[in-house]
């Protein structure tokens, strides 16, 4: 059951990166979504995934639905950590910041780094 969660979910997340990347519709979709990339705090490995964000100024908000069911933000908890967005055509690199609320709801935080 979980490896066909996992090829569901790769598959999900292969069409919303080349749905960001379409030509027509791509800008519409850039303006939610965010492909994150990140090293496995113990796996040592880079990931990248589509993620849902917000964002003011250089503080990007991504809200992480079912968060029980995912392990992607736990890279980020306590001190954070490094993270790459690819953020409407360009690379842009930031600092991560994980957090929990009360009711259980997980955010992760984005300052980007400035640009030259």
């Amino acid at each position: 059951m979980a490896s066909t969660m996992g090829s569901i979910t790769r598959r999900v997340n292969g069409a919303v990166v080349a749905l960001t990347e379409a030509p027509v519709v791509g800008a519409l979709m850039r303006r939610g979504f965010v492909v994150v990339t990140y090293v496995g705090r113990r796996s040592g490995k880079t990931f990248s995934t589509p993620v849902f964000y917000t964002r003011s100024g250089d503080m990007i908000t991504i809200g992480v639905a079912m968060p029980d069911s995912k392990k992607w933000w736990r890279n980020f908890l306590g001190e954070g950590g490094p993270i790459s967005l690819h953020l409407h055509g360009v690379d842009r690199r930031g600092h991560a910041i994980a957090w929990r609320d009360a009711k259980g709801r997980v955010s992760v935080r984005v300052r980007l780094d400035r640009t030259a």
